[in-house]
């Protein structure tokens, strides 16, 4: 099935979803080898993102502490479950915008059928009230 491209159908057909857990963002050095080599066996990232600085992992909170990794806040992950178009515009820019108006940070990654958002954990429930306005 193609995916949606159209803004106002997007919004309309969009049914975000809470998925469970706690999650947290970290960053290993390239050069930790030791890390690297966990990252699929232990660390069951939901996202690798290879960066000059590092490599940014998003991993659930219990998983990190127990490897010692270091993050930075606790993030709730929010699929927005309507199949979008990469080629999409303004659907994030939207959704940014809604929740920023009330002072909800947001980071975004966009997949090959849907839109993910992670906000803060302790902000997920005033998120979802806002983007299933």
């Amino acid at each position: 099935m193609p995916g949606i491209s159209d803004l106002p159908t997007l919004l309309k057909s969009m049914r975000p979803k809470l998925v469970k857990g706690e999650l947290v963002f970290c960053s290993v050095p390239q050069k930790q080898f030791a890390i690297i080599s966990k990252i699929h066996t232990e660390l069951n990232p939901l996202l690798v993102f290879r960066e000059d600085e590092g490599i940014t992992l998003i991993i659930e909170k219990k998983i990190a502490d127990k490897n010692n990794l270091k993050y930075s806040g606790t993030w709730a992950f929010i699929t927005l479950t309507v199949n979008s178009d990469l080629s999409a515009v303004g659907f994030l820019a939207t959704i940014t915008t809604r929740l920023a108006k009330s002072g909800i940070p947001v980071n975004a990654v966009s997949a090959y059928h849907h839109d993910h958002i992670f906000v803060p954990h302790d902000r997920a429930d005033n998120a979802l009230r806002i983007l299933r306005v």
